[in-house]
């Protein structure tokens, strides 16, 4: 019934938002003049929070349509590289072909914790410049008709694994918060295999390998409460008439809720200061916020199955690192990874992944020779400040993008290597 209860809200709401919308525009139109006027900047600025407030933010657009390389403009096409129900695969295609060919193929797992995959938009941009870069896009669950099955965590495993079959050898992996662990995994089943395609590197980003170390209020969470309690408490069925009613899901207004609700006073003083901005006519800091927002608003529903069991073999049984995690009745060897070049980042303030839980990953791979392994702490930033915005342009991809060149070998190389073996 809750997520009725939350469809019939929205709904109801609708003609209350109209109404907001018209006054908004009655009281920015040029031809008026209480535009012009405090009285009607306030009264604009009042009307434009609420209903931002009580939107439904669909999916954002990535929006890359060119960067600049070198001081050059190049243009840059989206396309659909793999595809299956739960997950596409983007590569943002530089026009310029020799520009492609002459960089390192980088597969960036973006998180599927809530947010779309566009949260990254910032992390493709930067990465563009010295990579061609493909990208997980990640299918809102309420899309995916019930007919096309459940995914869990061994779904999510799969999907990398056959997303690096598609993409050859000398790809490298970069795994941003939630996915490190089944990326982790992946890499290990592929190196246990001797599979041709294991990643020439991995990048794992804030992420919960180990939530024992320096646990947080998120891991806590978790651990208090048990997957039983999240089971009876979040889990939900889509309603009619969304293209995947009947499938259990934590939804996307959940999540949100959970979201905001950790830096209430943050995200309450943020809409203060838009509302300011409005009135004040500081145009810049008001459209700042309204990017922000209209990208952390953007939520989607995630499916039972992998939610429950990533929270039950992450958070509760720390399964990785205890040597226990499973993938298709297997077990996970992480001292198998040998050829798989491993760098771990993670950020000082971090108040998601607490420092130390990426940096354990080192000690799960033995076998990975010292000269290929890389660890670096980022002062002064948070978990978002790992993967995007200022330092991450100016301090942490620099490191990764040599980081990479260091661990590159060319692909006749390691053909030649594998077939020998």
């Amino acid at each position: 019934m809750l997520y009725q209860l939350y469809e019939l809200n929205h709904a109801a709401m609708a003609p209350v938002r109209a109404f907001a919308d018209f006054g908004k525009m009655y009281f920015t139109n040029s031809s008026n003049p209480i535009t012009q006027t405090a009285y009607g900047r306030s009264m604009a600025a009042g009307f434009e929070l609420f209903e931002r407030s009580t939107r439904r933010y669909g999916k954002p657009e990535f929006g890359i349509a060119s960067l600049d390389i070198d001081g050059e403009k190049t243009a840059v096409e989206e396309i659909v590289a793999w595809q299956r129900p739960f997950c596409r695969l983007l590569n943002f295609a530089k026009v310029k072909k020799s520009i492609a060919r002459s960089q390192p193929t980088l597969l960036l797992i973006a998180p599927m914790s809530g947010h779309y995959s566009t949260l990254l938009r910032g992390t493709v941009e930067t990465m563009l410049v010295d990579h061609d870069v493909y990208i997980t896009d990640w299918t809102d669950a309420r899309q995916v008709p019930l007919s096309q099955g459940p995914f869990d965590l061994d779904d999510y495993i799969d999907y990398i694994i056959e997303m690096l079959h598609e993409l050859g050898p000398d790809t490298h992996v970069m795994a941003v918060c939630q996915p490190s662990v089944p990326v982790m995994a992946a890499v290990a089943m592929m190196s246990e295999d001797k599979d041709p395609c294991a990643p020439a590197s991995m990048t794992l980003m804030g992420g919960p390998i180990d939530t024992r170390i320096n646990p947080t209020a998120v891991n806590n969470l978790a651990m208090k409460k048990g997957t039983d309690w999240f089971a009876r408490n979040v889990i939900v069925k889509i309603p009619f008439p969304q293209p995947g009613m009947m499938r259990d899901v934590y939804p996307g207004f959940l999540q949100l809720t959970g979201f905001m609700s950790m830096n209430l006073d943050r995200h309450l003083n943020a809409h203060q200061d838009l509302f300011n901005h409005l009135v004040d006519g500081d145009g810049d800091s008001a459209e700042k916020h309204r990017d922000f927002y209209d990208e952390y608003m953007s939520v989607m529903d995630l499916t039972a199955e992998y939610y429950l069991q990533t929270i039950e073999t992450v958070f509760v049984q720390h399964a990785l690192p205890l040597g226990t995690m499973t993938y298709r009745g297997r077990k996970i060897n992480t001292h198998a990874i040998k050829h798989t070049a491993l760098m771990t980042i993670e950020g000082e303030r971090d108040d998601i992944s607490g420092v130390g839980q990426t940096e354990a990953a080192h000690k799960l791979c033995p076998n990975i020779p010292k000269a290929r392994k890389q660890h670096y702490l980022q002062p002064g930033i948070g978990h978002y400040g790992v993967f995007n915005g200022r330092r991450f342009n100016a301090e942490i991809a620099p490191r990764i993008t040599r980081f990479i060149k260091a661990s590159m070998q060319p692909v006749k190389t390691r053909a030649k290597k594998n077939k020998a073996r």
